[in-house]
């Protein structure tokens, strides 16, 4: 897949809003009765789940691919879950709300945002179940930690320091490339934080799929479940997801592909879902195999 090709294929993918968002007026009646904590770049969208999420206006925000990992993830209701690059928090909300672990480390390098995920807990009464890290994910250990976990999940910055536009903010630049560590590195933070035969769950660009495979098998991290996701049958895949468990076997489950919308019909402005991925958005699960 071309650099174009792979920009084409995300864009096309993104555009679908896995979550909604009220009208102006009402998110400004919203804004004016939330935490007073709320800063001048920052917004609250409520989301799926009656989440209520805190977003910076010029940083990344929530979107098709934090939705999707999350749905990914199988329940695990008594789990400890670490989430490397947490940002906004929203994957540590959505599992939390969903049910799906029992509680979430937060780990994430930026000041700014590791703030914003205690005021997104605090928001959402779940203050006393993430637990927030400001740090680099190169130096997190489960020593550090105080103990092993059982599910790692992440949505790692996809692209290399040296591609992409550097004319955005800093907080969304370091978001997005691999300054402060690559995929190498988070596969081996995941694996120091996990025990034996628990489980990394990341999701991916499918152009970059060669280097996050690689990675895992370093980390002694073994692929064993797969979903490609495409914006509709005439598109090539813009997202992976992909599962892996410390210690295992070599073994990989690659899932039918899923397409999010219905091809466009004639003179329709507006794309529909398919019914797997209106099932998906209802209910924050992929189907059990």
């Amino acid at each position: 897949m071309t650099r174009k090709m792979a920009e084409q294929a995300s864009s096309a993918c993104s555009a679908i809003a896995f979550f909604t968002v009220q009208n102006k007026e009402e998110q400004s009646m919203a804004n004016s009765k939330c935490d007073p904590s709320l800063l001048a770049d920052e917004r609250i969208d409520e989301i799926n789940e009656g989440l209520r999420l805190i977003q910076k206006k010029q940083g990344l925000t929530f979107g098709t691919d934090a939705y999707l990992l999350a749905a990914f993830t199988r329940p695990q209701p008594h789990a400890k879950c670490a989430d490397l690059g947490s940002g906004t928090g929203i994957l540590p909300l959505l599992l939390l709300a969903k049910g799906k672990v029992q509680e979430v480390d937060a780990i994430e390098l930026q000041g700014s945002f590791a703030d914003l995920i205690q005021r997104n807990a605090a928001l959402n009464g779940f203050s006393e179940r993430i637990h927030v890290h400001n740090a680099d994910v190169r130096d997190m250990d489960a020593a550090r930690l105080g103990y092993e976990v059982d599910l790692v999940l992440s949505n790692p910055p996809y692209m290399r320091a040296d591609s992409g536009k550097r004319n955005e903010s800093e907080e969304k630049y370091l978001a997005r490339h691999e300054v402060c560590g690559g995929i190498a590195d988070f596969c081996m933070a995941a694996s120091r934080l996990l025990k034996y035969g628990g489980r990394f769950l990341c999701v991916w660009r499918p152009d970059r799929l060669c280097d996050l495979l690689s990675a895992l098998r370093k980390a002694g991290l073994e692929p064993k479940r797969m979903q490609f996701v495409h914006a509709d049958p005439v598109t090539e895949p813009s997202i992976v997801l992909v599962d892996a468990t410390k210690g295992a076997s070599p073994s990989l489950r690659i899932a039918a592909p899923l397409f999010l919308y219905e091809p466009a019909g004639k003179g329709e402005n507006r794309r529909r879902l398919t019914a797997q991925a209106q099932r998906i958005y209802d209910t924050c699960s992929f189907p059990e195999e």
